[in-house]
């Protein structure tokens, strides 16, 4: 097919505003919060669109191109030191140029503008008074339209403009000129918003002519491109360990940074053990299985499987430890949530019971243990297995994490002993602690931008959607390419659909792109902190401190940041890096050196990779370790 034959229906000035990649201009209430064009930018278009005058039929052209052209711009003339006033005279000798005498001053206009310039300004003198040529003579405009060409042409010459300055100049009303800007505005030839320093500090509104704007873009993103100096995945690896808090001069506290955290890693899957037993603990001193309950059951956060489970190997056994899970804020959930809208697991068929406790909810919604239990056949035991083949299809959530841990831990663990507590079990474990639990909706279709938003490419995701999830990897990792979201959910939009948004994002000045981290092709975007972190990890001397993560975390990139063989995403695996550099890996019960290390520093390295502490209370259900 031709390109012409995707074109929507709308018309070409409106596509064509539409093409231009807008920072500023688009939103004026919005416009303080997006990046500002750079400065130098807007007056390389200035001088770029102002035209290059040596000759008397070089002016003549001018003249005839951008409307008219002031008495001090003729004096004072920033492509010419003498200025233009000498040929400017040349060609009112010859008749092919006029000075029109204003009460703001006197505009230099070429013998073709005539016409326009006595329909706007009928009665303003002429020096000297020119003869109009026939074809010329029988031209008749409206003095609206008229003002409409001669704005347009002006604008093509000056870049960023205040209607004032326009009104001044043509010594009108502010009316008129008003009613001129936006009829280009609507034609698609302009756009108005805050583009100089000058008007985002002051907040008065600017005008622009499309293509000058979009070359002013360009500029702009160009420069900001060539600041960046790529780092190597080393230093990558070390700014990723500072962004998500995993160094210990980074770690916070309490329930309301561990909804950070969450929120951080929204929609990233890991192992359900694998949660409390390092992914939360790597981020948070003295980390207390408390505070996530807490936020589940204030409603701020919440917890659910998002892949389809494989169906068979679920239906018996329920959630085991490594059934992937994923964490999300509460507001998150809900875009999250449409990517697996509409899918079902493949032959995911339930029991009975699981069954009768997913139709119990979706006729009577959010219901406790005991409302569920008469649905799953009436015995405690029948209930915990029918919520476990629901959470391990990932059909139902708990107001508590509490829920998860229960259909985690063996049953001969979840209570105390007859005569009392015995030394190493601290706490119990009952479906009575776990709150409500809710069916997860996953009926809907799948949302398609065919019928949401047309336009959007055909995605099979909402532009909204699809922005959420852009904004939710930035917020993780800072900086984001195709390679880095490998580790990341299936479901994930196409990089394609993704690539879209942070093109959109860069050109509203929300983000940059460029190349942030060597070794990698493709397209790179950062957020404008993460690069200046980027910038001062790079300065920084390595201090050789090694550190240990899970097999199971985000930050588990050998083989994919960093060189190597991968580690599996499995929490009894643990990576050892130094320096931003794996050094050691532990999979299963054996420890893999990758570099070499003296004894001394092998001793260190195992002891790393071996320790792990748990809180009490977590014992439980994970179990020493």
């Amino acid at each position: 097919a031709k390109p012409y034959a995707f074109l929507d229906d709308a018309p070409v000035e409106e596509r064509r505003t539409q093409a231009v990649v807008s920072r500023r201009w688009l939103d004026p209430e919005t416009a303080a919060d997006i990046g500002k064009l750079d400065p130098e930018a807007i007056e390389r278009v200035r001088d770029e669109a102002w035209p290059e005058v040596r000759t008397a039929d070089e002016l003549h052209d001018a003249l005839v191109t951008i409307g008219y052209v002031t008495e001090a711009e003729m004096v004072t003339n920033r492509h010419a030191v003498n200025g233009w006033l000498g040929l400017a005279e040349k060609l009112a000798v010859a008749g092919r140029a006029t000075r029109l005498t204003l009460a703001s001053g006197r505009l230099w206009i070429a013998l073709e503008r005539l016409p326009e310039f006595r329909a706007v300004f009928p009665e303003s003198p002429l020096e000297p008074a020119l003869q109009l040529p026939l074809h010329l003579t029988n031209e008749s405009v409206e003095a609206e339209q008229a003002l409409v060409e001669l704005v347009r042409s002006r604008l093509e010459g000056l870049g960023p403009v205040t209607a004032g300055r326009l009104c001044e100049e043509l010594a009108l009303p502010a009316a008129p000129v008003d009613q001129a800007l936006l009829t280009l505005e609507s034609e698609g030839f302009v756009m108005r918003g805050q583009f100089t320093e000058a008007a985002c500090r002051d907040l008065f509104e600017e005008w622009c002519e499309r293509r000058l704007l979009a070359r002013i873009n360009r500029y702009t993103v160009k420069r900001l491109r060539k600041e960046i100096e790529p780092v190597s995945s080393a230093d990558f690896m070390r700014f990723l360990l500072d962004w998500q808090g995993v160094l210990p001069e980074e770690r916070g506290e309490g329930a309301d940074y561990l909804k950070i955290i969450i929120e951080q890693l929204a929609g990233f899957e890991a192992p359900a053990s694998a949660w409390e037993s390092d992914i939360l603990p790597a981020r948070l001193n003295d980390y207390a299985p408390d505070w996530l309950d807490t936020l589940c059951l204030s409603g701020r956060s919440l917890w659910a499987r998002l892949t389809p489970s494989s169906g068979k190997s679920q239906r018996r056994s329920g959630p085991v430890k490594n059934t992937p899970i994923a964490l999300f804020g509460r507001r998150q959930f809900a875009y999250w949530q449409r990517l697996v809208a509409g899918q079902v697991a493949s032959g995911d068929t339930l029991s009975s019971n699981a069954e009768s406790v997913a139709d119990h909810l979706r006729e009577h919604g959010a219901s406790f243990a005991d409302e569920l239990q008469t649905a799953a056949g009436g015995l405690r035991t029948q209930l915990e297995q029918a919520l476990a083949e629901l959470v391990g299809a990932g059909r139902v959530t708990s107001d508590s994490f509490s829920g998860l841990r229960l259909l985690l831990t063996p049953s001969n663990r979840r209570q105390p002993l007859s005569g009392g507590r015995r030394r190493g079990r601290t706490g119990s474990l009952s479906l009575e602690d776990t709150g409500r639990w809710t069916l997860l909706n996953k009926a809907q279709p799948a949302e398609s931008d065919a019928e949401s938003k047309p336009g959007w490419f055909g995605s099979a995701f909402s532009e909204d959607t699809v922005t959420e999830i852009a904004t939710d990897l930035l917020s993780r990792y800072g900086v984001v390419f195709r390679t880095l979201l490998e580790r990341e959910s299936r479901l994930l939009p196409p990089w394609r659909d993704l690539l879209r948004v942070y093109r959109r994002m860069e050109a509203r000045g929300e983000l940059r792109g460029g190349r942030f981290v060597n070794g990698f092709t493709g397209e790179q975007y950062a957020l404008p902190e993460a690069v200046t972190s980027l910038r001062e990890v790079r300065k920084q001397a390595k201090n050789g401190v090694a550190l240990a993560v899970s097999g199971a975390d985000p930050l588990n990139l050998v083989g994919i940041i960093t060189p190597g063989k991968k580690v599996p995403a499995l929490a009894s695996n643990r990576i050892l890096y130094r320096d931003g550099e794996p050094i050691a890996t532990k999979l299963g019960d054996d420890v893999a050196f990758l570099v070499s290390l003296s004894e001394s520093e092998q001793w260190d390295a195992r002891n790393k990779l071996l320790k792990t502490s748990l809180a009490p209370r977590l014992r439980v259900y994970l179990g020493q370790r």
